[in-house]
């Protein structure tokens, strides 16, 4: 039935689409689709390995961050051209803007089958963030787009109940059979192949230097701890995104000085995580943490926050430890823990694989994925 069927995959950061996405366009293409991968700011690696794929690349500028209504509004009309020239079946976007306006600009167009994949809240709906006021009226802002845009999705995905609760809450969907829970965006089990866990105590943590993944509480703890225990090492890897929300660079200097070792952003993240004992997402909310599925199907103990996205991932005292999101102390307490009990953080980080290995393998998110891009053709 798919046979010659056309989909457009919409997304805001293009290397997304590689690393998360790789597995089911591949999937889509070896099914006969004709897929079509659009983001802004494709580089060259990014544009090869889909390429390699079988896809379809179109670059379309988009403003990442902030809310320049002429901005957004010219990405909208750049979709609109794009989709009457691609002319797809089926539209499935995912994160904000891409949401939005792909759908908004879908529905000028009359495209038969649009799938929404809400990745994560973000910014705008995360408390306990920086921002006030602005924090404030971007969380309205976004509220009445999405429930303008949703009302013409076939399929809202959601990578966790609290997101989709929400969403229901607040009356941004019009009908519960619009909806799916998916588990995540599933971890490719064969590229994150379990690793010995090393002896010394080393931590990490890998998620861009906002304030709402929990850096500050993390950076807090690991000094801490380092004055106390100089033999550990405690790594973060990761970039200052712009925005209200990111670390300043005096900020994170004085993390380094302190002992943390800020590796920057990897290609590769694989080598980081061989190389750590625990690893470490003291997030505010997520979607579900791919970073924390890559540690697990490595076989690393996972402490993360009892948040939505996060407390999806962990059974609290079984594959790692739950604490309260932006609590430093708790987070120190945790990490002090699995620091002296070794032999916890072994027995962890072999239920963290068995736990990725029955929920969160990336064909079987992706068979979930497939059935709602599928569904009635």
């Amino acid at each position: 039935m798919s046979e010659g069927m056309r989909l457009v995959m919409l997304a805001s950061h293009a290397p997304s689409l590689v690393n998360f996405r790789g597995p089911l366009i591949a999937e889509l293409i070896r099914r006969g689709w004709r897929v079509t991968a659009v983001a802004p700011d494709f580089d060259e690696a990014t544009r090869s390995a889909l390429t390699a794929l079988g896809a379809h690349c179109a670059d379309v500028p988009m403003g990442r961050t902030g809310m320049n209504p002429l901005s957004d509004l010219a990405y909208r009309k750049s979709l609109i051209a794009l989709f009457k020239r691609e002319q797809p079946d089926v539209l499935l976007a995912y994160t904000i803007k891409p949401i939005i306006w792909g759908l908004l600009a879908a529905r000028a167009v009359g495209i038969r089958r649009c799938i929404a994949l809400i990745t994560g809240l973000g910014y705008a709906f995360t408390d306990g963030v920086k921002g006030g006021l602005t924090r404030v009226v971007a969380g309205a802002m976004a509220s009445n787009l999405y429930r303008l845009a949703l009302g013409r999705a076939d399929r809202v995905l959601f990578q966790n109940p609290d997101d989709r609760d929400l969403f229901l809450e607040r009356g941004l969907l019009r009908d519960r059979g619009q909806i799916a829970v998916v588990d995540g965006s599933g971890v490719d089990l064969a590229h994150y192949p379990p690793a010995p866990l090393p002896a010394e105590p080393n931590f990490l943590m890998i998620g861009r230097l906002l304030g709402a993944k929990g850096v500050r509480e993390y950076a807090a703890a690991a000094l801490a701890l380092k004055a106390r225990f100089p033999q550990a090492r405690f790594q973060l890897v990761g970039w200052r995104d712009p925005g209200p929300d990111t670390v300043g660079e005096d900020e994170l200097k004085s993390w380094i000085d302190g002992g943390i070792e800020h590796l920057g952003r990897l290609a590769d993240v694989r080598p980081a995580i061989a190389a750590a004992r625990i690893y470490v997402l003291p997030s505010y909310r997520e979607g579900t943490p791919r970073s924390v599925l890559e540690a697990m199907a490595m076989g690393r103990p996972v402490i993360t926050t009892d948040a939505p996205g996060c407390r999806e991932t962990v059974v609290d005292g079984v594959n790692g430890l739950l604490v309260p999101p932006g609590n430093a102390v708790a987070l120190e307490a945790a990490m002090e823990r699995l620091l002296l009990e070794p032999e916890l953080a072994e027995a962890m980080g072999r239920a963290s694989l068995d736990r990725v290995r029955a929920r969160y393998d990336i064909h079987r998110v992706n068979a979930q994925i497939l059935a709602a891009v599928s569904d009635g053709q």
